[in-house]
């Protein structure tokens, strides 16, 4: 997507040096625009860990990229499974909820049973570590295209008056490798000349909506307003929102969502006034495993630190201020469980689905 007019991905290899994977800080954004350099495994557990970058397919790239690098740190071949499934270990517990994560190591290390010495070793990886950045890519461009018809779809209803859209945090390109899930089919409308306006849930604590989506959109040029969290259930009430689309860093065979906390409550609010609400997942967000959101997904609970203080820019430089009483505790869920019940439809890569486990088998036949 667009930064400044530049084309961009959020994960790539730098150019002529095949050693240092390329991120965008994500932490200093939309403030300053800062590309970090990373050269081992620790750094880009740090970098997963730590949020330089967020967001389920980007996670799942970034780890795939993070064991490549660990095969270049390789000096023994004899061991290299054990020292990969403890480094494995790690990736996975840096970032629990999401499961792209998970699913992009595994990948990696199915591929490398094949390897026979270092140097293939670091070949399978790198390759590998591509087409999963590459497949995230193509897969939510055509999340985009499955998503477009339903905005085409309230355009050609209200006779081509505004189409509004609410989102919750950031399932746009910044969250992937490019497109986004969420905002793929906004960019596939906005591109096609339909008249769009998103509402931008701010998403505390971390505030991605405010920081993040509203950057990205506005790099683009996407008409939208930035909201405080507790104000979408309002405009539905005022008939001010037409259709919600969020993301997804966990769907259940069954279709539960795990996202962003507070998506759960946007999804009542939608339900209680016939809004229709749309997740937006490609097949590596799925987890086959579980079929009960609420009691099955782990749900991380971050620093309460992130809750207590917040950043922002203030007269030139960002700047940290504290918003709690010294000593009032905190909690710090960072998901919740929109309950399939409340979901219009599952936008996935091959189409549109409903959140039932008969509809998503019929689009994912080959996880019967």
């Amino acid at each position: 997507m667009n930064v400044h007019g530049i084309p961009y991905k959020t994960i790539w290899l730098k150019q002529d040096d095949p050693c240092t994977v390329m991120i965008i800080d994500q932490r200093k954004l939309p403030h300053q625009f800062i590309v970090e350099e990373i050269r081992s495994l620790e750094q880009m557990k740090l970098a997963i860990k730590d949020m330089h970058l967020r967001g389920a397919g980007l996670i799942g790239a970034a780890a795939a990229y993070g064991i490549y690098l660990a095969t270049l740190e390789i000096k023994d071949f004899t061991n290299f499974q054990d020292e990969f499934r403890k480094a494995a270990e790690v990736l996975k517990m840096t970032r629990p909820t999401a499961v792209n994560l998970a699913w992009a190591v595994d990948q990696q290390l199915d591929a490398l049973n094949n390897a026979s010495n270092i140097e293939e070793l670091q070949s399978i990886a790198l390759k590998t570590a591509t087409a999963i950045a590459d497949e995230d890519a193509e897969n939510c461009k055509k999340i985009g295209e499955h998503g477009l018809p339903l905005i085409e779809k309230i355009s050609r209803q209200k006779n081509g008056t505004t189409v509004n859209i609410l989102t919750h945090c950031n399932a746009g390109w910044l969250a992937f490798v490019d497109h986004g899930t969420a905002t793929s089919p906004i960019y596939a409308a906005h591109e096609k000349g339909i008249d769009v306006h998103v509402w931008v849930d701010e998403t505390r604590p971390r505030n991605q909506g405010a920081s993040l989506t509203a950057w990205e959109l506005g790099m683009h040029g996407v008409p939208h307003t930035i909201i405080t969290d507790n104000t979408g259930g309002h405009l539905m009430q005022h008939g001010m929102v037409d259709m919600v689309i969020v993301g997804s860093d966990r769907t259940t065979s069954t279709g539960d969502v795990a996202n962003k906390i507070g998506t759960y409550l946007k999804a009542l609010a939608a339900k209680d006034n016939n809004i229709p609400f749309y997740a937006a997942v490609p097949m590596s967000s799925f987890d086959w495993q579980i079929e009960d959101g609420i009691s099955q997904i782990e749900i991380e609970e971050r620093d309460p630190e992130e809750v207590a203080f917040i950043e922002g820019l203030c007269e030139g430089e960002i700047k940290r201020v504290q918003l709690t009483p010294a000593g009032s505790p905190a909690k710090n869920f960072g998901f919740d469980v929109t309950p399939a019940r409340l979901i219009t439809g599952i936008i996935t890569e091959r189409g549109i689905c409903e959140a039932n486990k008969k509809s998503i088998l019929e689009v994912f036949p080959e996880k019967r």
